[in-house]
């Protein structure tokens, strides 16, 4: 009996969400979900301005992106003005080939997490090179010094500014997290990129390898940085709805037919959901 409610429920649902909703895509927004273990991913496209789940397909690949892209004609493609992202390679190169006059967005969010992954990398290094005392300051400090300055508590607080006193690297690492959100508060591009090369300049002069790795790959993807100075859009709705999508996984007891988990989801973020790009 289950087995027939779900193969109607699949027919249904997929003759009435299975197409990708073409109709005035301007701005979008791409995202992954992990679904198993082992580096299973979705990948989730919005409608950025309508707050629509517009398509999945499975893994992240060139052929991931292909399929989606396929599924859009050309006119809708060209009409396309810009697409925010992560800075994963095959949504890059995907964007660039079918859609010519979309700017690329990098997401602020992830740029910040992947220089908290950086931050983690100097403080192991600091804690190994530490002596006995200040090795017990630098212990289980990661979370200290990932917090935003005003969400730290009464109690926290003296023990950033322990930390950040007996360690200098771990202090300009922290210095630099806050400095790197300036980029994004400013709509004028010469003005952003003024605050990225000096953000970066700054970065080298730490003489901390793993930072000026991460310079590096800023400049490289200096464009889709400034970018944000025409389209100020992020990821952050899609990571709501993402985080939601996890929740009916969990519901479900994960699905084992990944196409009806697919299906099913566009069923319930198929749907205008304007508020939450606000």
């Amino acid at each position: 009996m289950a087995f027939l409610v779900k193969r109607i429920d699949k027919k249904y649902l997929g003759e009435a969400y299975s197409h990708v909703h073409q109709e005035d895509l301007r701005i979008l927004a791409f995202d992954e979900i992990s679904i198993k273990k082992g580096h299973k991913y979705l990948t989730v496209a919005l409608n950025y301005e309508t707050g629509k789940v517009i398509w999945m397909g499975e893994g992240r690949s060139k052929e991931t992106m292909d399929e989606f892209f396929g599924s859009l004609s050309e006119h809708v493609r060209n009409g396309i003005s810009a697409v925010v992202m992560d800075m994963w390679e095959p949504y890059f190169n995907s964007t660039k080939r079918y859609c010519p006059n979309a700017k690329i967005v990098y997401d602020f969010f992830h740029i910040v997490s992947a220089f908290g992954k950086v931050i983690d990398k100097v403080r192991n290094q600091e804690y190994h090179k530490a002596t006995d005392e200040n090795k017990n300051v630098i212990k289980g400090s990661r979370y200290l010094l990932l917090k935003n300055t005003g969400n730290l508590t009464d109690k926290e607080k003296p023990k950033l500014e322990n930390l950040l006193n007996v360690n200098s690297k771990l202090s300009e690492v922290y210095i630099l997290k806050d400095y790197l959100k300036e980029i994004w508060k400013t709509d004028d591009k010469n003005e952003a990129e003024l605050l990225l090369k000096t953000w970066c300049q700054a970065a080298r002069e730490t003489q901390l390898q793993p930072v000026i790795k991460f310079a590096k790959m800023l400049e490289t993807h200096k464009e889709g940085i400034l970018n944000h100075c025409d389209y100020p859009i992020h990821t952050g709705v899609l990571e709501g709805i993402n985080n939601k999508i996890k929740v009916i996984k969990r519901k479900a007891y994960g699905y084992v037919d990944t196409q009806y988990f697919i299906i099913k989801v566009k069923s319930i973020f198929g749907k205008e959901l304007p508020n939450w790009c606000n």
